[in-house]
């Protein structure tokens, strides 16, 4: 998987926690999920899986002490090695149209897409279609509707419009 412009790593771990809760400790041993931005900033926040109780408190109790610790600074939590073993941060620029890799079977891109003029989320459109794989998905934020130029290359999966399957 991937997590194309995952900021500080709040939603490549919540991947990771839904994931985990619905595959199991076993088949989650296999999981893991690329999160890259462009700010390298974040690399050694997303390695630490440390946050601090203002951006954790909303968690629902039950994920949250089962995928929780102590930080090391007061009010800050961290999460499990598990869940941290499953993310690899790499530091990318969607507009290069350089893919990190291919044979994805889910890509996520919230919130970026709407910072691209018109021909720059088309090519970038272009670029999570090519690293899918055949029936992979594409989630992508509700309130961004798909280009006409993309539209044979996903058709959407839910009524919402921000999940999307390669065709």
């Amino acid at each position: 998987m991937w997590d194309a412009g995952c900021a500080t790593g709040a939603e490549p771990y919540t991947l990771a926690m839904i994931l985990r809760e619905n595959m199991g400790q076993f088949l989650f041993r296999n999981v893991r999920i690329l999160a890259t931005d462009l700010n390298g900033q974040f690399r050694e926040i997303i390695a630490k899986g440390q946050y601090p109780l203002e951006q954790v408190k909303r968690i629902p109790s039950g994920l949250f002490e089962k995928y929780f610790n102590p930080g090391d600074e007061p009010e800050t939590f961290t999460l499990t090695e598990s869940l941290r073993r499953s993310i690899k941060f790499q530091e990318h620029d969607l507009t290069s149209l350089q893919p990190i890799r291919s044979g994805f079977g889910l890509v996520v891109c919230k919130n970026v897409l709407l910072h691209l003029n018109p021909k720059q989320r088309v090519e970038v459109l272009r670029m999570f279609h090519e690293v899918l794989l055949e029936g992979g998905f594409l989630a992508t934020e509700p309130t961004q509707k798909m280009p006409v130029e993309a539209q044979d290359w996903f058709r959407p999966v839910c009524s919402s419009g921000a999940v999307y399957k390669r065709v």
